[in-house]
């Protein structure tokens, strides 16, 4: 972390309600979820309230950050310098620096950039609002400001993770796993239909374990099909589950509900039964194989996304050979990889050196990437002349984007529809048909 000069500079007087207040969001759709409540909480207050703005300035700028890997906190951090720097120049007159980094490093970030008035972890961002002479309004704790297009919106129910994967760093920022109740997490998803919503991701560091903690027993399933009961529901789709103790009722609820996208976000990270042993996944390549198969035959029109971790130490040539040959055989429809980064405080970190150099590790992502590529152009061919429903999430140049209850916005690929095409409106679902497609988009008509 870069050092700074320690100083220390003067608190501006109390500021006015009408002032703007600029909120920058990076990292996952968890922080995004705590960047809408607190956006919320603002704008009852009076304030005006702009989200990821192209120029932010506003008399208050609040960072939430990641604090998940090294790209993550590097971005993190040079974003607080480039603020800091107009904090000391006194173009802005608050400096807030909330979420994953500073519920990881709070101490070092104190020391080493004064210039930010106020760090707040992950859970006592609301604390902000007390540092401007306003309260906390309770009442208002379901209620958010949506940053995403108006017709879906991300449902965060739960947080923290009992998992003890070697090399992850999130149990350290988020603590024990803690579900919300099944009543909070309905009457939230009332309140967002009412407003419109139509479509809802399902997100939480395990979506496998919700419920255990709280009920003593795995409630997924449960909780999905009183969300799938309520009326305007139209899609709900499942992201971040665990491989182990997964909840397998889900996949009869996916089969038998059509709002329940047949869907499913699993990080399996890797398939050598060496490497998930370092890396403590209490789960092996036998069961890995097993669990998919068990997945696809469930639920066969089934879309798996998976990630994958490459360049943990102890892997060999020959592990990302059988890794690269477990894709090949899985071929799943969406798949992402990443290099290992070396947290500080996981197991990894404490006991094993970092000896594959980043270029070797970069290579292997890459790697996995070409052969996933081939394996997504192939499957992408055969949706050439079906039908699927698409909801239209914008538009942009000359196509309308939409995408299928196998596409998760952000992260997946997107069905592009001609703007020339008549009676088409944001926010709604529309039968297209496939006329072409290429590696990782669809277009339709």
């Amino acid at each position: 972390m870069t050092s700074l000069k320690n100083i220390v500079f003067p608190q501006s007087e109390t500021i006015k309600k009408s002032a703007i207040v600029d909120i920058i969001t990076l990292g996952c759709s968890k922080n995004l979820v705590d960047s809408e409540q607190l956006m919320r909480q603002f704008e009852v207050l009076g304030y005006q309230v702009r989200h990821d703005a192209e120029n932010p300035n506003g008399e208050i700028v609040i960072i939430n950050t990641c604090g998940f890997i090294g790209d993550a906190k590097e971005e993190s951090i040079n974003t607080i310098l480039q603020f800091a720097k107009l904090r000391k120049k006194k173009k802005i007159e608050k400096l807030f620096v909330m979420g994953c980094l500073s519920e990881r490093y709070l101490k070092e970030l104190r020391l080493e950039i004064p210039e930010v008035d106020k760090f707040y972890g992950k859970f006592n961002y609301n604390d902000i609002l007390t540092e401007l002479g306003q309260d906390y309004r309770a009442d208002l704790r379901l209620e958010r400001t949506l940053t995403t297009p108006s017709h879906y919106a991300y449902i965060k129910i739960s947080e923290g993770c009992n998992r003890t994967c070697s090399y992850c760093a999130i149990p350290i920022i988020t603590g024990r796993h803690r579900s919300r109740t099944m009543e909070d997490i309905e009457n939230e998803v009332k309140g967002l239909v009412a407003r419109g919503v139509k479509e809802f991701q399902l997100i939480a560091q395990d979506l496998s374990f919700y419920g255990q903690d709280k009920y003593k027993e795995l409630k997924l399933p449960e909780l999905t099909q009183r969300l799938s009961d309520i009326q305007g529901v139209e899609w709900l789709r499942l992201h971040y589950a665990y491989p182990a103790q997964f909840p397998y009722d889900i996949l009869k609820v996916m089969r038998e509900r059509d709002n329940v996208c047949n869907y499913l976000d699993i990080a399996l990270q890797h398939i050598s039964n060496n490497m998930l042993k370092q890396m403590k996944r209490n789960f092996s390549s036998e069961q890995t194989y097993e669990l998919i198969n068990r997945i696809r035959t469930e639920v066969p029109d089934i879309h798996l996304r998976t990630t994958l971790l490459l360049g943990h130490p102890g892997e060999t040539e020959e592990d990302v050979a059988e890794l690269k040959d477990f894709v090949r055989k899985a071929r799943f429809e969406r798949l992402g990889a990443f290099a290992f980064s070396n947290e500080e405080g996981t197991f990894t970190f404490k006991t094993y050196a970092d000896d594959i150099p980043m270029d070797e590790k970069q290579q292997r992502v890459d790697d996995i990437m070409s052969i996933q590529q081939e394996i997504s152009a192939e499957i992408n061919q055969t949706k050439i002349g079906k039908s699927f429903k698409v909801i239209i999430d914008r538009e942009e140049d000359d196509f309308f984007i939409g995408r299928t209850e196998f596409d998760s916005p952000e992260v997946d690929q997107e069905v592009l529809i001609p703007v020339k095409t008549e009676g088409v409106k944001k926010g709604e679902f529309y039968q297209t048909k496939i006329i072409e497609a290429t590696d990782f988009d669809l277009y339709g008509e």
